[in-house]
């Protein structure tokens, strides 16, 4: 029974970790918003290793799978983002009422990108659109740096509402966009089958020992360069 659940277990462990961060966004415990991030992170990834190393995949599973992803990377973000827009017109930026409503823009279009995904059978080995995970860490990343800035420029360029709306649209039509990404599944170990993964694993340890937790701002960025350079489910 343990064996056949385990790794429902793992997700919902995602889906807790993407609640805890909607109540520390609203509680503005911005300090535990990275750990819950990367706790729903390496949840998500180990529910999929665990099943395929026990070979309990099921329907459930699945589905589980898709809901606990749409609070963890859709919803969370999302509010985020709603929370770093009502920051800004606080801040004194000049904002119509309507405008950090956009925010929603990203959980509605995770949840669209997530049902396509359960139905779409090209995505078996590399994705079709921005992974909801890759646009939570970008979200994350971009709203952590404002809200933890020292220096007066970027922050004003990071609460601008030009630049909030912008990314609120940009990422979520990223999330549906025809565009072949590349997935971090590792299915052997050559060279000519994952000199892009081992390409981007690189960039990014070196980005962090430069920039610490505000490499992840670049790390999106570089991996959809690093998508559209290598063209994933193409013949090289």
């Amino acid at each position: 029974m343990l064996k056949a659940n385990l790794p429902n277990i793992l997700t919902l462990a995602n889906l807790a970790s993407g609640a805890l961060a909607i109540i520390a966004t609203f509680e503005q415990r911005y300090d535990l918003l990275l750990w819950l991030l990367a706790a729903s992170l390496i949840f998500d990834f180990l529910d999929g290793l665990v099943a395929r190393a026990l070979k309990v995949h099921s329907e459930l599973g699945l589905q589980l799978d898709s809901l606990a992803d749409m609070v963890s990377f859709g919803l969370a973000p999302g509010l985020l983002w709603f929370k770093v827009f009502s920051l800004a017109a606080d801040g004194g930026e000049p904002l119509p009422a309507f405008l950090p409503y956009l925010a929603l823009l990203i959980p509605l279009f995770s949840a669209l990108r997530l049902a396509k995904f359960n139905i779409d059978t090209r995505q078996s080995e590399n994705f079709i659109g921005f992974p909801t995970p890759a646009n939570a860490v970008l979200i994350y990343s971009l709203a952590l740096w404002a809200l933890n800035t020292d220096n007066a420029t970027t922050e004003a360029i990071l609460l601008h509402p030009f630049f909030l709306t912008a990314i609120a649209i940009a990422s979520s039509l990223l999330l549906v966009a025809e565009i072949p990404m590349l997935s971090l599944k590792v299915k052997d170990f050559s060279w000519k089958n994952n000199k892009a993964r081992i390409l981007l694993v690189v960039a990014i340890v070196l980005l962090f020992t430069l920039l610490r937790f505000r490499a992840l701002a670049f790390v999106i960025p570089l991996y959809l360069l690093i998508s559209l350079l290598f063209k994933p489910g193409k013949k090289a």
